[in-house]
């Protein structure tokens, strides 16, 4: 990415057009940069991945969840546990995630 030393705005590309060279050009101001044959990488940068947080436990359904007639779609256990999370936006509906009572089976899913 590039951006426009005179105004800061993200430079945007232009293919090759009618003998005249590819080069990247600012929407806003006059400026463009012409782009050479070849570009060189100035710097790699190595991403570090992040540890993923859960939401909530099994824990936190087990004690906070509340229980509903839910039939278990893997062993159809007629009990679970749910909590409703709120993850997509404001005017889409909240999410329902379940965990089976069944000491055997205790797996969890979800219905939007």
């Amino acid at each position: 990415m590039e951006f426009c030393p005179t105004c800061g705005m993200l430079l945007r590309y232009e293919t090759p057009n009618m003998g005249q060279a590819a080069r990247f050009y600012c929407p806003t101001c006059p400026y463009f940069a012409s782009i050479e044959s070849r570009v060189k990488i100035k710097r790699k940068q190595k991403l570090a991945k992040k540890e993923i947080e859960p939401i909530f436990t099994l824990e936190d359904m087990k004690t906070g969840g509340a229980e509903t007639d839910a039939t278990c779609p893997h062993c159809n256990f007629g009990r679970a546990c749910f909590q409703q999370i709120q993850i997509r936006s404001a005017d889409e509906p909240a999410t329902t995630f379940y965990f089976c009572l069944n000491e055997k089976c205790g797996r969890m899913w979800r219905e939007d």
